[in-house]
């Protein structure tokens, strides 16, 4: 990955989940509302996520370029599709929070997901489009 967009769209990334990160200790109550029932240790859970993400996003912002990072990548993918079982949580159960208060909200939330591991993919190297010119 080269160029300045790359650049900006991982560092990009690093912000949304640094702040995704500090909102698990800060709105704890909501972040609860999404861990599935059938789950132990509910708070735990969003501590141990929101740490992660803050970790990942330092992490995206002072790994360098190469295996490294692409190994960070892979781990971020993984951890996506890990934390997505609660936004599947959220629209199987209804359950209102972070403003998506009706169904169709909660559903249309679930198809960012995809888009977030692709771009998890791509500023880390593991999805190598675009490719950078040669």
């Amino acid at each position: 990955m080269s160029g300045r967009i790359a650049t900006g769209a991982r560092w990009t990334l690093a912000a949304a989940l640094g702040v995704a990160g500090v909102a698990h200790f800060v709105a704890l109550d909501s972040f609860l509302l999404l861990v599935p029932s059938w789950l132990p240790w509910p708070a735990a859970i969003v501590w141990v996520t929101g740490a992660a993400e803050i970790a990942f996003a330092a992490t995206l912002v002072l790994v360098p370029e190469g295996t490294y990072r692409r190994a960070l990548g892979w781990s971020l993918v993984v951890f996506l599709v890990v934390v997505y079982v609660g936004n599947i949580s959220q629209a199987i159960s209804g359950v209102d929070a972070f403003g998506l208060d009706t169904d169709a909200e909660r559903w249309v939330r679930l198809t960012l997901q995809p888009v977030l591991i692709v771009w998890a993919m791509w500023v880390t190297g593991i999805w190598p489009w675009p490719r950078p010119p040669r």
